[in-house]
């Protein structure tokens, strides 16, 4: 029997949806969302108009898959499908082509860096994000709303798989926004790591579930009793968190890239572990450098950047 894939089933992109959404005001910022129920999966992109912004990537997971990794874009695609969700990305290229009348200037060809999650794990079928997928979800991105849970490129994504795979739980894609004077910064991830999700008080609340007894294991805890009893460690591959941090805060290359850094080491508190030889881990750093604010130094945007981020795990999975 032939695995429903792409190839064998009419797909239709589905881009409304209703559920918890995250506001936010960024100016140059517009965010679309489309999915195939049919996975489920799905892609989320982040779209800078009119002219694109700069960007910084940063990759910490052992086992990443990305397209682009650009100093400036105009689009950021993340997606649902493994490496084959990269198509979506060429979907976000192709609907920016055609909105710019089809130029093909070397200055005219639209910049768009892509990552995906590996998000086959709960589903028994091969459809992927493709390139039909991530044009519908540039018609439909809008400004200000992101939608939270279990949508676009965290809609079959799950979390605490350490110790095995059945202890793992459904996430998504979470977000977190906050205004400081005239500066915005938005965090927005999607979180489908072998790591559990842990909250500020140090505790598991999502993920490493023993079905059992209803119980989260710590990862210390849980490592140090299988290590006791002889019990090896058998981490699955195929996991990965995605985050981009979007600031209107006017930033050099330099302090770009230290602003991703700092927020991407900074989620370890969040996700444990984090950045594991079987995580995809991949971070963008974005400024549409619309405003200079004294009151924030590189370093502090980058403290609460972070903060922000741990925020935005942590509502990866709202129902």
């Amino acid at each position: 029997m032939t695995r429903p894939a792409n190839d064998t089933l009419d797909l239709v992109p589905r881009t409304e949806f209703h559920g918890p959404e995250l506001e936010f005001d960024l100016a140059g910022l517009e965010i679309g969302v489309a999915e195939y129920d049919e996975g489920p999966t799905g892609c989320t992109v982040f779209y800078f108009p009119p002219g694109g912004a700069a960007c910084a990537t940063d990759v910490r997971g052992g086992s990443p898959g990305t397209l682009g990794g650009y100093e400036w874009v105009h689009a950021i695609c993340l997606a649902g499908g493994s490496l084959l969700g990269l198509e979506a990305s060429a979907g976000v290229a192709a609907e920016l082509m055609a909105r710019r009348g089809y130029a093909t200037g070397w200055t005219d060809i639209p910049l768009v860096s892509g990552a995906i999650i590996f998000d086959y794990g709960p589903r028994q079928n091969a459809v992927y994000p493709d390139k039909q997928l991530g044009r519908a979800a540039l018609r439909a991105a809008r400004a200000g709303l992101f939608p939270l849970g279990t949508r676009g490129a965290g809609r079959s994504a799950t979390v605490g798989k350490t110790f095995e795979y059945s202890q793992g739980e459904p996430a998504g894609q979470g977000g977190a926004f906050r205004q400081i004077g005239s500066t915005g910064i938005g965090v927005f991830t999607v979180v489908n790591a072998v790591g559990a999700i842990v909250d500020r008080e140090g505790e598991v609340v999502r993920g490493h579930l023993d079905s059992a007894t209803g119980l989260r294991s710590p990862l210390v805890d849980g490592l140090e009793q299988r290590l006791g009893t002889g019990v090896p460690g058998r981490t699955l591959p195929g996991n990965t968190t995605l985050t981009v941090v979007v600031t209107n805060e006017r930033l050099d290359a330099r302090s770009l890239r230290q602003l991703g850094r700092q927020v991407h080491a900074s989620m370890a508190r969040a996700i444990h572990p984090f950045h594991a030889l079987v995580d995809g881990d991949v971070l963008y750093a974005v400024t549409t450098a619309e405003v200079e604010n004294p009151l924030l130094d590189p370093v502090t945007l980058g403290v609460v950047a972070s903060e922000l981020a741990w925020d935005a795990v942590l509502t990866s999975f709202e129902a």
